[in-house]
């Protein structure tokens, strides 16, 4: 069976992946439709190799005879239309954080908890995991399954891109412009981005951790369960595509890491690279753009406690990040549920 699929926020970052990766992995489609708001109107993007869709406007679209919409054009927007087209009949899969701590909608990563996905139909909603927290919990939830996490500490090191094409742009420009002894402009980071890093993703909260951090510690939970002990740092770095992660866990059973190895080479969208190699024993992010899997390297015991290990994780935030992981969940709910 085909289905009708709207893509909200189809000229984004995230949008303009995620018809790529439906395309890709020849989702079945009787219609595509590419929404976004009447600035874009008009406006063509690809589908596929050959398909080019003409963008209509969010605003007076009619969600009937919708199956599915794919939603990443932020919060505010989500909020607004999102239960609109789920009024309609269609099913969202929602890629910003607003309905993720939602106690009626699932958040889903196909990998981890598939069996959440059946609580969409109290809302019609399906929330997309942060792009950090998917690429860490398709990480552990093996390892948690097989030795029982007890606590995370996770530092990230995130793209631009996480952050959309502006922060790309800023990238760019700031980089060259420095090489041009042109002072850099800002105006999405509150700092330089080029050659530095931010330790600040999102607003602060009132205890001093970011929003980012925030969701996190909490969408893992949500995920993986409330036992878990979740504590995170968020970084901005100077890298375009793809997320890199620091993860040092405890378990409650001994684990080494040969057998973690075994665990992860096992699971299902998880590629270990790992050897002592300055070449090919690791994975960097500008290695691994345009890929779905989530990479494990340098998995170590972490000798200053009990069951401790530490390893580094690494994932494209457009892809499995964000597009492959709602077009992952829109497979579950067509083979499932549809």
């Amino acid at each position: 069976m085909s289905h009708k699929v709207a893509i909200i926020g189809a000229t984004g970052n995230v949008g303009r992946e995620i018809l790529n990766v439906l395309a890709e992995r020849n989702f079945p489609v009787s219609e595509v439709v590419a929404l976004a708001s009447s600035r874009s109107q008009g406006r063509e993007v690809s589908f596929g190799e050959d398909d080019v869709l003409k963008v209509q406007n969010l605003d007076n679209y009619d969600f009937k005879g919708t199956d599915i919409v794919l939603a990443s054009a932020g919060g505010k927007v989500s909020e607004a239309f999102a239960p609109k087209a789920a009024a309609a009949g269609a099913i969202v899969i929602d890629n910003s954080s607003h309905f993720r701590m939602d106690a009626d909608v699932p958040l889903v990563v196909p990998e981890v908890n598939p069996d959440a996905l059946a609580g969409y139909k109290k809302r019609g909603i399906i929330a997309n995991p942060n792009c950090s927290t998917i690429q860490m919990v398709v990480a552990l939830k093996p390892l948690h399954d097989t030795a029982t996490i007890k606590r995370i500490v996770v530092s990230t090191y995130q793209s631009v891109s996480g952050a959309g094409k502006e922060a790309m742009d800023e990238l760019f420009n700031q980089t060259r412009g420095l090489f041009a002894n042109d002072i850099p402009s800002r105006e999405v980071f509150a700092k330089q981005i080029s050659f530095n890093v931010i330790p600040q993703i999102d607003v602060f909260l009132k205890n001093g951790d970011t929003k980012e951090e925030w969701k996190m510690q909490e969408e893992t939970k949500k995920i993986m369960g409330n036992d878990i002990a979740v504590t995170a740092t968020c970084v901005r770095v100077p890298v375009f595509v793809g997320h890199s992660e620091s993860v040092n866990i405890e378990l409650e059973k001994p684990l080494t890491p040969e057998k973690a190895r075994d665990v992860l080479r096992k699971a299902p969208g998880v590629v270990v690279v790992d050897k002592q190699d300055p070449e090919t024993g690791f994975i960097t992010p500008i290695e691994i753009a345009g890929d779905d899997p989530v990479y494990v390297s340098r998995i170590r015991p972490d000798e200053s406690v009990e069951n401790g290990l530490n390893m580094w994780v690494v994932a494209d935030n457009l892809r499995k990040g964000a597009a492959t992981n709602a077009v992952q969940i829109a497979e579950l709910l067509a083979e499932k549920h549809l």
